[in-house]
C-alpha cells in the first residue's frame, strides 16, 4: 500500500481543501484556498461558480505539489461538497448563466409557502424524505430559470445544465464527459424519490424544471469518470466516490451501521444517525436522506440541520468585534463559570430542524448590567450544543434508538469548552476522534473501497477516538438549561412576516 493515495477534495461553504491520503488513510498532504462569499440582499448568498472550480483546482494542485508525489501515483480522487448550493451552466461552452445560489439563501422562501398552498407539502415529504424549505436545491433551479432572462426557454431546447456543486466539479474535471451526482446529493434536491431512486417527474412538472437539465444519479461508489490530462501534470485520474459532504463525515466516522450517529460543527450543525436499509419517516421535524450507497447496499439516515453553528462564532469577530479569530472563543468562554443567565439564539436564517421556520430570526435574552463578553461568548458556544440537543431528542423519538454516544467533527470540536457542554447537556459521552477532517476522509475511504484499497472492516481502525468528554453536569441543572433555551427559541419564531 505504501505507493498507493487518495486524493480526497472536500468543496465547502467557505473554502476549498484538497488532502492526500495515504494506504493507511492518513493525511500526508493539504492544500486550501478561501474563496470569497457574496450576500447581494438580506437572505441572499451567492457563489462564483468560476471561483468554486478555480480554488478547488488550486487547492488539489497545492496538496500533490506539497506531498512530493506524482499525480499518476494517485489511484483514484474521492469528492465531497457543500450539498445544496445550486448552478446552472451551458451545456455547450460549460459557462455559468448566474452566480450560484448557496444553501444558506432564503430567497426563494415565498415559493416554497406556494407549494404548500398548493398542497404539495405531504407528497414532498413522502416522496423526497425533505420538508419543503428554500434550503433545498428545487427552488432555486426554478428561481433561475423565472428570474434570469431567456433561461426558460435555453432550458426548455436542451441548453442549460444543473446541478449541485458536486456535478460542477465533476463536469469540469472531465471537460464536459460526466454530466452526473451521486444519491447522497440527489436526495437533497427536493426533485430525488429516495423510495424509487430517480428524479420524479411530478415534481419536475410542478416547478418547471426540464428533466434534460439534470444530471445522471449513481451510487456514491462508482465510475465517475477521469480528469482530464491537463489538471494534474498529464494524469486521468479516476473519480471513484461523490458524497455530500454531511454524509461523507458519517462514513469518515465509520459509522456504517444503523444506530451510529456523528455531529459536524461546520458553519452549520449537522447531525445523522444511521437507520440501515430502512427508510425511518420522521415525525418531529427531521430529514429522511439518504447515507451512502456503494454497489448494491444503501442505507438511509436521519438528518437534523442547524443552520448556524460555527457561523455564530464567526458572528463574534466578524459582527461583535469580540475576538480575533473564532480559537479566541474558548478563551473567552472560558473566563467566566457560566452564560450568566444569557441565552442567545443565532437564527441570523431561520431556524432548521427540528423547528423549520423560516421566519425566525436571532436574539439575545437575560442581558444585565454585569453581562460581560465572556458571558455573550459562551452563550453563544451553548447554542451549538443546544441545537444538537434539540435535534438528538427528535432522532431518538422517531427511530426508537437511545444514542450512546456522539462521535464530533469540524473546526469547532477543538474546543473542549464547547464539548464539555456538548456532553453535559446530552448527558452522553461525546467523542472527539483523531482524525477532525473527517468530511475529506470519508471521501477517500468510499474512493478507496471502490478501488479495492480497503475493506469496509478495516475503517474502524482508520480514525479511533482521540479525546472523550464525560458529562458532568447534574440532571436538575442540565433540565433547567435546556428549558431556559427552549423558551428563549420559542420567542424568536415567526419575527418576520412572510411576504405576499
Amino acid at each position: 500500500m505504501s505507493g498507493t493515495y487518495i486524493l480526497a477534495l472536500d468543496q465547502g461553504t467557505t473554502s476549498s481543501r484538497a488532502i492526500v491520503f495515504d494506504g493507511e488513510a492518513r493525511p500526508v498532504a493539504v492544500g486550501q484556498r478561501i474563496f470569497p462569499q457574496r450576500f447581494p440582499a438580506p437572505g441572499k448568498v451567492e457563489h462564483d461558480p468560476e471561483e468554486i472550480w478555480n480554488s478547488q483546482l488550486e487547492a488539489a494542485r497545492e496538496a500533490i505539489s506539497v506531498s512530493g508525489i506524482a499525480p499518476e501515483r494517485i489511484t483514484a480522487i474521492g469528492i465531497t461538497n457543500q450539498r445544496e448550493t445550486t448552478l446552472v451552466w451551458e451545456r455547450d461552452s460549460g459557462r455559468p448563466i448566474g452566480p450560484a445560489i448557496v444553501w444558506q439563501d432564503r430567497r426563494t422562501a415565498p415559493l416554497c409557502e406556494e407549494l404548500k398552498k398548493r398542497g404539495l407539502e405531504p407528497y414532498i415529504r413522502e416522496t423526497t424524505g425533505l420538508v419543503v424549505d428554500a434550503y433545498f436545491s428545487a427552488t432555486k433551479i426554478a428561481w433561475m430559470l423565472e428570474h434570469i432572462p431567456g433561461a426558460r426557454e435555453r432550458a426548455e431546447a436542451g441548453e442549460l445544465l444543473a446541478g449541485t456543486v458536486d456535478t460542477w466539479l465533476i463536469w469540469k474535471l472531465t471537460g464536459g464527459k460526466s454530466h452526473v451526482t451521486d444519491v447522497t446529493n440527489a436526495s437533497r434536491t427536493m426533485l430525488f424519490d429516495i423510495n424509487r431512486l430517480d428524479w420524479d417527474e411530478r415534481l419536475l412538472r410542478e416547478l418547471r424544471i426540464p428533466s434534460s437539465m439534470l444530471p445522471e444519479v449513481l451510487m456514491s461508489g462508482a465510475d465517475f469518470g477521469r480528469t482530464l490530462p491537463e489538471w494534474f501534470g498529464g494524469a486521468e485520474i479516476p473519480i471513484a466516490s461523490v458524497l455530500g459532504d454531511q454524509q461523507a463525515a458519517l462514513f469518515g466516522h465509520a459509522c456504517v451501521e444503523a444506530g451510529h450517529a456523528k455531529n459536524t460543527y461546520g458553519t452549520g450543525c449537522f447531525i445523522l444517525l444511521n437507520t440501515g436499509s430502512e427508510r425511518v419517516s420522521s415525525t418531529h421535524g427531521l430529514l429522511s436522506t439518504i447515507a451512502w450507497g456503494w454497489k448494491n447496499e444503501l442505507h438511509y439516515a436521519l438528518e437534523g440541520s442547524v443552520f448556524v453553528a460555527g457561523a455564530a462564532v464567526e458572528w463574534l469577530k466578524d459582527g461583535l468585534n469580540l475576538i480575533e479569530n473564532p480559537a479566541e472563543s474558548e478563551a473567552l468562554a472560558a473566563s467566566v463559570e457560566d452564560s450568566g443567565g444569557v441565552v442567545i439564539v443565532p437564527a441570523f436564517t431561520g431556524l432548521g430542524a427540528p423547528y423549520w421556520d423560516m421566519y425566525a430570526r436571532g436574539a439575545i435574552f437575560g442581558l444585565t448590567r454585569g453581562t460581560q463578553p465572556g458571558h455573550i461568548a459562551r452563550a453563544t458556544l451553548e447554542s451549538l450544543a443546544m441545537q444538537t440537543r434539540d435535534v438528538t431528542n427528535a432522532m431518538e423519538k422517531d427511530s426508537g434508538i437511545p444514542l450512546r454516544e456522539l462521535r464530533v467533527d469540524g473546526g469547532a470540536v477543538r474546543n473542549s469548552v464547547l464539548m464539555q457542554f456538548q456532553a453535559d447537556i446530552l448527558g452522553l459521552e461525546v467523542v472527539r476522534t483523531e482524525q477532525t477532517e473527517t468530511t475529506a476522509l470519508g471521501a477517500a475511504m468510499l474512493a478507496g473501497l471502490q478501488c479495492g484499497l480497503w475493506e469496509l472492516e478495516q475503517f474502524r481502525s482508520f480514525n479511533p477516538p482521540a479525546a472523550r468528554f464525560k458529562p458532568e453536569m447534574d440532571k436538575e441543572r442540565r433540565e433547567k438549561k435546556y428549558r431556559r433555551w427552549q423558551n428563549a427559541v420559542e420567542r424568536t419564531r415567526g419575527w418576520e412576516e412572510p411576504e405576499e
